[in-house]
């Protein structure tokens, strides 16, 4: 989830403005940890099925 969609309990702003410091912070934290924390499992777990199976067609081809 991106900062955009997120609502301060603090100040009712939006995170994305970081209008007090609880939204600077959470902000800062989210843009730290970069992009793969807003992934869910089930994203992770599609992610991982699709490498998978890329791999195994890549393994098929291979023997051909």
């Amino acid at each position: 989830m991106t900062c955009d969609r997120l609502v301060c309990a603090n100040c009712a702003g939006p995170v994305s403005e970081a209008r007090c410091a609880v939204c600077r912070a959470e902000r800062d934290r989210r843009h730290r940890q970069g992009p793969l924390i807003s992934l869910t499992p089930a994203t992770l777990l599609a992610l991982l099925l699709t490498l998978l199976a890329v791999a195994l067609l890549a393994h098929q081809a291979a023997g051909t």
